[in-house]
């Protein structure tokens, strides 16, 4: 029997996209309210309810209000909004997290999707952490851009729209200012930290594609780990995933530069170890598409764990 989903905010950019990767799936059974349906409660409740499984792609507060709608036991939930990243009874949806990730993905009712940003953070942090490499009370700074589709139809009116009251020719612009960015509490809890990191995050103009970089000073820490150090046991952590590798030695010598829209349209995430072992620093540097394992990509890999089917099914456009 096929699997029914629902997608809440079908029409939304991350809604798309996730409808894009299983439109050809012949195992689910799509649930879908026509345009004049989707602001009425009374029907979406009843879409919510008749799911076995329901996609959130809404701002927070319409995602904390669709859960409250589902009112019986059967109906697990992915959440692609903010709301629920850090809450209990809540399964981060980050499958290459932790070697048992996965598994408690596979049985989680509600499984809260990762940020975009800390995907590639918690990727390049959390081994280390685990490891004993890099403290668990280092001051760790994340310095970040991002294609402009990462704000959402808004930020995409204002980068694309020369109509639009708000249009900007800027070709960089740093934001969260304030450090206070709504992704933090995330990066601080799943990478293993025992403070918030100091997150600086930019958006560029291009549409899509993500690069995450975390310097370290080698020297500061404890042993000096070398670069060869951190990129072994990122190696073997992920050793085998699909989706997430860690670029070799040779590879990251070679190159003079790296390409934010290398890896766009799929649910790919590459990691790399840049250093310096004459002055003991290196940068742990993230690639990945933020609508691809930033977000639709890595929401349908976790569709596909908790109905059984392969984990790579439709995941890439």
């Amino acid at each position: 029997m096929a699997t029914r989903i629902f997608i809440d905010g079908e029409v939304g950019t991350t809604g798309l996209q996730i409808k894009s990767r299983l439109a050809t799936r012949t195992d689910l059974d799509f649930i879908s309210l026509g345009e004049e349906k989707r602001k009425d409660a009374a029907a979406r409740r009843e879409a919510l309810n008749e799911a076995d499984v329901v996609v959130l792609c809404l701002p927070d507060d319409a995602a904390r209000e669709a859960v409250a709608l589902i009112d019986n036991d059967r109906t697990r939930v992915i959440d692609a909004s903010t709301a629920h990243r850090v809450a209990d009874g809540w399964t981060y949806g980050f499958p290459e997290m932790t070697p048992s990730q996965k598994q408690q993905i596979s049985g989680a009712m509600r499984v809260t999707n990762p940020g975009c940003y800390p995907t590639g953070m918690i990727a390049l942090v959390r081994p280390l952490v685990d490891a004993g490499l890099v403290p668990s009370g280092w001051p760790l700074t994340v310095n970040a851009v991002s294609g402009y589709s990462g704000g959402g139809k808004g930020m995409i009116a204002e980068f694309e729209d020369e109509t639009a009251s708000n249009f900007t020719k800027d070709n960089y612009r740093t934001y969260a200012l304030t450090l206070a960015h709504k992704h933090v509490p995330e990066m601080q809890a799943y990478g293993g930290l025992a403070h918030p990191p100091l997150f600086a995050p930019a958006v560029g103009r291009y549409a899509q594609g993500m690069i995450v970089d975390v310097p370290l000073q080698l020297w500061a820490l404890d042993g000096a780990p070398t670069p060869d150090a951190l990129r072994d046991v990122l190696a073997t952590h992920f050793e085998g995933r699909q989706f997430v590798s860690v670029a070799s030695a040779a590879e990251t010598d070679a190159m003079k530069g790296l390409d934010p829209e290398g890896l766009n349209g799929t649910n790919r995430l590459k990691l790399f170890v840049f250093g310096n072992e004459a002055t003991q620093q290196a940068r742990l540097v993230a690639l990945l598409d933020n609508l691809g394992k930033g977000a639709s990509g890595q929401a349908v890999q976790c569709l596909n764990i908790m109905i059984g089917a392969e984990e790579g099914l439709g995941v890439d456009l």
